[in-house]
């Protein structure tokens, strides 16, 4: 994508003067009215009569209404992009009140009117997931927030690196860095986030097994490592938006449901594969511990045979999944 020339914002670092500008129009304003009226009263040539109800209905009904426009107030943590006649005149991003071009337009293409609340509509499919992004953002009239906000991405149903269908949900905290990136280089920034956040989440999901029996790197062994990877996805896709992620974090993992039963059959064989390996391995000291030290304290003297014997029953009552039933032999084993 080709960088417009709005690729970096003009942040408008001017004294807040509003309160002064404003105190200063309503005195002009009241006194323009009072001289307009008096002209009619007063005893003055008719040419000055004129041209005092001239300039006073100009300033008192036409110019001061106008600068009354010129006055913005900028709350914490919100900016408002300006434009003059098409082009970008700058954006307020310091709390204040200001005066600026009374002919200046505020522009914001992810809302229209004051408190518009952006929640798109999720189609649901029959396996249970949603494709389409979700988010609840309050935004105001006009300006754009500053604040770090929420982006709810739904569970949404994606193939793993082994193929394996899986539905995972992500949430994704940012907020706006450029304004000029955010309002003039895309068309609803709000919205391309969204996009976004699916396209990444799919690129990063399918790069990762769910899980993995070795060390190597999974969605549910290691979702630090994963997270960081969706951020830094996301953060190259949305740089142009003049957006920043903040953090990027996996809320929902599972299976799908065509396929969870058997996942699940595989983890329990798994499971059980490695306690019984673990229960083999400590059953096999225990016999050579026990051999051992049957032999350096000379109890008994065992030929082959009978070790190999030995060896059998011990294994077995340590491997068992059951309590073993000993058999008492009264009479002699020759």
């Amino acid at each position: 994508m080709n960088d417009s020339v709005y690729s970096q914002e003009k942040v408008l670092n001017r004294k807040a003067n509003g309160m002064a500008v404003l105190i200063l129009n309503s005195v002009l304003i009241l006194l323009s009215i009072f001289f307009f009226v008096s002209a009619f009263a007063w005893d003055i040539p008719l040419v000055l009569r004129v041209l005092l109800l001239i300039v006073t209905a100009i300033y008192g009904f036409v110019v001061g209404p106008i600068l009354f426009g010129g006055l913005k107030v900028i709350k914490p943590n919100e900016a408002l992009v300006l434009t003059l006649f098409g082009k970008y005149y700058g954006t307020l991003k310091h709390d204040g009140f200001y005066f600026v071009n009374p002919f200046v337009t505020a522009i914001n293409p992810a809302t229209a009117s004051e408190g518009t609340t952006m929640t798109p509509k999720t189609e649901a499919k029959s396996d249970g997931a949603k494709a389409v992004t979700s988010y609840s953002i309050q935004l105001p009239k006009k300006k754009i927030s500053l604040k770090a906000m929420t982006l709810n991405n739904d569970r949404q149903k994606i193939n793993d690196a082994l193929g394996n269908p899986i539905i995972i949900g992500v949430v994704v905290i940012w907020k706006v860095v450029d304004t000029a990136k955010a309002v003039f280089n895309v068309d609803n920034y709000v919205d391309y986030l969204s996009i976004q956040c699916d396209s990444a989440l799919r690129n990063v999901v399918r790069l990762f097994p769910y899980d993995s029996e070795d060390d190597e790197k999974s969605l549910r062994g290691s979702s630090t490592e994963v997270a960081h990877d969706l951020m830094e996805e996301l953060q190259s896709k949305v740089e142009v938006a003049g957006l920043e992620i903040v953090e990027a974090r996996i809320t929902h993992l599972s299976y799908a449901p065509e396929i969870a039963a058997a996942m699940l059959q595989r983890q329990q064989a798994s499971a059980i594969i490695a306690a019984r390996q673990k229960i083999v391995e400590g059953a096999v000291g225990m016999v050579e511990m026990a051999l051992e030290q049957l032999s350096r304290n000379n109890v008994v003297e065992l030929d082959e045979e009978r070790k190999a014997a030995m060896v059998s029953n011990l294994l077995v009552v340590l491997c068992g999944n059951r309590d073993a039933q000993p058999i008492v032999n009264s009479g002699s084993i020759y």
